[in-house]
């Protein structure tokens, strides 16, 4: 809990644009998210991101759609107050596939209006959150002609396909993203709809494990018996790898854990949860293994190791007895601080030699992104934290952690800079999913957000 913050004569007046201003601003997003941009599929990439250079200069900011060996990464600099700090506002103007498209109940790119929410692909994860920022930088602008703070604006292009290049980047512009905190509008509020600030993510490794025991699929009755099945292999192989209790069996695996501190325990749990409430919304009759293990616990401290999908024989109607001679098992492990992707899929492939029939298995890595954790005592929290209180009028819940995945890494471990998550969407934004929304007052609310945050910063010294 941190002290009230008064609201100055600037920030009520920048408020009171903000607010005059909502029709305007929901013209302009929805604009702004009829324009495709999906990076797996190339489409509409390079046009989204000439679009966000010309907005970024147009608000009087150095700009430019830095080339990458991917998609082009979008940098703005505007350098209004020496002394000040420095805020590097992070997002990402890709946007995930709109399939199925006939589960979608208006056109992915024809933003409509419904019942208070705007649908479209792209208007919660991220487009409508970072063009929220864009216009809390514009209200200050139209204000008062110049920004309280210093602000880098980075957006990328390669999110939704897994952040490949984000750390190359940041490494060799470090001298370009020379900020004193990193802040990410991103992701959902908490499901009661009160703000949160977040501290942190988890990582993630991906690999898969590739069984072979023959040259061919068999007859099962002919060769059951004496042919090994890949599918009991794989089966068996990774019944070894977690046990019924939840404890995740893998040698190695948790050797470079970091315990969470006494405040971020205390954090998680001032949490509000509602597990009833949460089993009833996912149809679940009880929460995974263990069982004592608290909720909040659970997707912050802890890592996880989820089979994905098992493939592998036949899976389609009536019946063919088959005897499988090869079978693929997707698997993830999420991370938390200090475990790395690399560490984690070694673990796994000397698990894997120990546990499974000699040159049967294979273990393939498939990319991974580091865990991040910011102190909650850093010195921004307390600014972070009175932006929301001041935009929102309420306390916002502080997360330790999140259980998903951001490239926050990129900036704590290789910058060295504080990261938090301020997120403006409601918790059923249906983002990654058919009909994606984002309610009107809450962009309203993540515009007002944003002013406070550059206001709140304005009043720092570095």
């Amino acid at each position: 809990m941190t002290e009230d913050i008064e609201i100055t004569d600037t920030l009520a007046a920048v408020f009171a644009h903000i607010d005059n201003h909502r029709d305007d601003h929901l013209r302009r997003v929805m604009d702004y998210v009829k324009h495709p941009s999906i990076s797996a599929h190339d489409i509409g990439i390079r046009e989204v991101a000439a679009m966000l250079v010309d907005h970024l200069e147009g608000l009087g900011f150095e700009a430019e759609a830095v080339p990458t060996s991917g998609h082009p990464m979008v940098l703005g600099h505007r350098n209004d107050a020496p002394g000040k700090p420095t805020v590097l506002l992070y997002g990402h103007y890709d946007v995930q596939p709109p399939d199925p498209l006939e589960a979608w109940i208006s056109p992915p790119f024809e933003p409509t209006i419904r019942d208070g929410r705007i649908y479209a692909r792209g208007i919660g994860d991220n487009k409508g959150q970072h063009f929220a920022q864009l216009l809390a930088l514009e209200a200050h602008l139209k204000v008062t002609g110049m920004l309280p703070c210093n602000v880098i604006f980075l957006l990328e292009g390669e999110e939704e396909i897994g952040s490949p290049r984000i750390a190359e980047f940041v490494a060799a512009h470090a001298d370009r993203l020379n900020a004193d905190l990193v802040v990410t509008a991103d992701g959902p509020l908490h499901p009661s709809g009160r703000p949160i600030v977040t501290f942190g993510v988890r990582g993630m490794a991906g690999f898969e494990l590739s069984v072979k025991t023959g040259r061919t699929d068999a007859h099962s009755g002919n060769h059951g018996g004496t042919m090994p099945n890949a599918l009991w292999t794989l089966v068996h192989l990774l019944g070894t790898m977690k046990d019924a209790e939840g404890r995740i069996t893998i040698d190695g695996l948790y050797d470079p854990v970091r315990p969470p501190t006494n405040a971020e325990h205390a954090a998680a749990a001032a949490l509000p949860v509602d597990i009833p409430g949460y089993l009833d919304d996912m149809g679940l009759g009880r929460l995974d293994a263990p069982a004592d293990r608290p909720f909040h616990d659970r997707v912050m401290f802890h890592p996880t190791l989820t089979i994905n999908g098992i493939h592998g024989g036949y899976g389609g109607p009536g019946t063919k007895t088959v005897l499988p001679a090869e079978a693929v098992a997707k698997c993830d492990i999420r991370l938390v601080p200090d475990m790395t992707p690399e560490q984690a899929v070694d673990c796994v492939r000397a698990h894997v030699a120990k546990h499974a029939p000699e040159d049967e298995v294979e273990v393939i890595g498939c990319g991974g992104m580091l865990p991040s954790r910011t102190p909650l005592d850093s010195p921004f929290a307390p600014a972070i934290i009175d932006a929301v209180r001041m935009a929102r009028g309420v306390e916002p819940y502080l997360y330790p952690s999140v259980g998903g995945s951001l490239p926050d890494y990129a900036f704590t471990k290789t910058l060295g800079l504080p990261a938090f998550v301020t997120p403006y969407a409601n918790a059923d934004e249906a983002n990654h999913a058919p009909n994606e929304n984002l309610e009107i007052s809450l962009f309203h609310h993540g515009i007002r957000t944003g002013a406070a945050l550059l206001d709140r910063l304005g009043r720092m010294s570095v």
